[in-house]
């Protein structure tokens, strides 16, 4: 997690677990487009199985893409603390979202693997980035704008969201928050076109 602030306002920095383990299971279910905003694929690729002999008893596909964009949404709320708790082997708190039950219940270990996989990454990305100076972009952007505007900053918090997406650019989730690709910020110039205008009307 890396915080960026000033005088009233601050940005943070930093990946999830759960969204992570979300990710994986929405592509090992092939629910492409599910969720908004609708997230490129994750990267690594994960391999997509087919769920339609777990689900087919409880809605099938269109139950499962229903849940699973009902707990991402969740999740996202709830970043950066985990709603609902992931308990497994049974998952209790998904009783109301038997399809989705089940799948977790037969991807959690891959699922949990990988995203421990891209979270040890993510730790190498950060002390990159702090080790370079490329870790000051987000103030140098907060300064460039309270330079333009002539004046201090109003009070505000954003939350970046990194995740291991194969598409290298950011979504603009709510007021405060963005999700963007981890490789994103490795792109500067990108990375400004995406960030900088949240940040205007924010500062």
């Amino acid at each position: 997690m890396h915080h960026t602030g000033g005088s009233g306002w601050q940005i943070t920095t930093d990946t999830s677990g759960p969204l992570m383990i979300a990710l994986f299971i929405r592509d090992a279910a092939g629910l492409d487009g599910a969720g908004h905003p609708a997230l490129s694929h994750a990267s690594p690729k994960i391999r997509h199985a087919d769920h339609s002999h777990l689900t087919s008893d409880v809605g099938g596909l269109s139950a499962l893409k229903t849940e699973w964009e009902a707990w991402w949404e969740q999740l996202l709320k709830a970043h950066p603390k985990t709603s609902p708790e992931l308990s497994p082997p049974d998952f209790e708190e998904f009783g109301n979202s038997p399809a989705l039950q089940r799948v977790l219940q037969a991807h959690f270990g891959s699922a949990l693997t990988w995203a421990r996989e891209r979270r040890s990454e993510y730790v190498r990305l950060e002390a990159e980035r702090v080790a370079s100076g490329s870790d000051q972009l987000l103030g140098d952007m907060v300064n460039d704008r309270l330079l333009e505007v002539g004046r201090r900053s109003r009070d505000f918090t954003l939350t970046i969201i990194e995740l291991p997406l194969n598409e290298q650019r950011a979504w603009y989730v709510e007021p405060d928050k963005i999700i963007m690709s981890h490789n994103l910020m490795s792109a500067p110039e990108l990375f400004r076109s995406y960030v900088q205008p949240v940040v205007d009307i924010l500062v």
